[in-house]
């Protein structure tokens, strides 16, 4: 059965220390909570091992915003998902789209980060999503399939089967806009088709497929009550725990 996942992303923002504090706060939060869904936080690599070393990781897991393509050598500046696995970390996020649009990451080396992630034991939280001008051509479909096809289709059914995925319309991120429940319900179930497709049903089935885009208090309810919407990838909204917490609840008032 798969799981519903609720992961904050948050990106290159808070010190060292008001990481500390934040993920202190939300692990207050957490405390003495039974949760219906597995908390995720996705960090910087400079908060990793202080964070893993400080919260409860058995109620929130910790997670990289990133790792390297390559296992280890001369690659000044990079970190790889060794590294990022000695931390504590148990995820790594990779294929944001902002790792695509600033950092031209392309399907082949994002292919070889979800390797080097899975070697490691850590879980892909995988993102896939549209641009607007795609979406408005009716390009949407097309665009994940190949997404998911060109990075994720040559794993076995078992390291797939060990992923999640995030689906993230470009245009709904950090600009207001949010999918609606519809059509996020509409690409969702799309995306699971397309896997069931390559790796049949039960895989399919039991993939976690969570939205991103906007995602806040106010409509998290909505979209996570869709059959295909097992949670999200929260950005700016997990930046505090006032605003993320309402979200984690959010999913604990669904009956699935």
């Amino acid at each position: 059965m798969r799981k519903n996942i609720v992961a904050g992303n948050w990106k290159m923002n808070t010190t060292l220390t008001e990481g500390i504090a934040l993920a202190e706060g939300l692990n207050k939060a957490l405390m003495g909570k039974t949760t219906k869904c597995d908390v995720v936080i996705g960090i910087p690599f400079t908060h990793l091992a202080s964070i893993a070393g400080t919260i409860d990781t058995t109620k929130i897991g910790v997670a990289a915003e990133n790792c390297a393509d390559k296992e280890k050598g001369a690659y000044t500046g990079e970190v790889s998902a060794a590294m990022v696995a000695s931390t504590g970390a148990e995820y790594v996020i990779l294929g944001h789209s902002e790792r695509r649009a600033y950092y031209h990451e392309t399907p082949e080396i994002l292919k070889e980060k979800v390797k080097l992630a899975l070697a490691n034991n850590l879980t892909p939280i995988f993102c896939i999503g549209e641009v607007l001008e795609e979406r408005e051509a009716g390009k949407h479909f097309e665009v994940v399939d190949e997404q998911i096809k060109n990075s994720l289709f040559d794993l076995s059914p078992e390291d797939f089967g060990k992923l999640v995925l995030a689906y993230e319309p470009v245009w709904a991120i950090g600009t207001g806009k949010t999918a609606t429940a519809a059509q996020a319900q509409e690409i969702h179930a799309h995306i699971r088709r397309t896997i069931a497709g390559k790796y049949g049903e039960n895989i399919a089935n039991d993939t976690s497929i969570l939205y991103g885009g906007s995602c806040n208090a106010d409509n998290a309810k909505e979209l996570f009550a869709n059959p295909d919407v097992d949670g999200g990838l929260i950005g700016g909204a997990s930046l505090g725990v006032d605003k993320f917490m309402p979200i984690i609840e959010a999913i604990e008032s669904i009956e699935k």
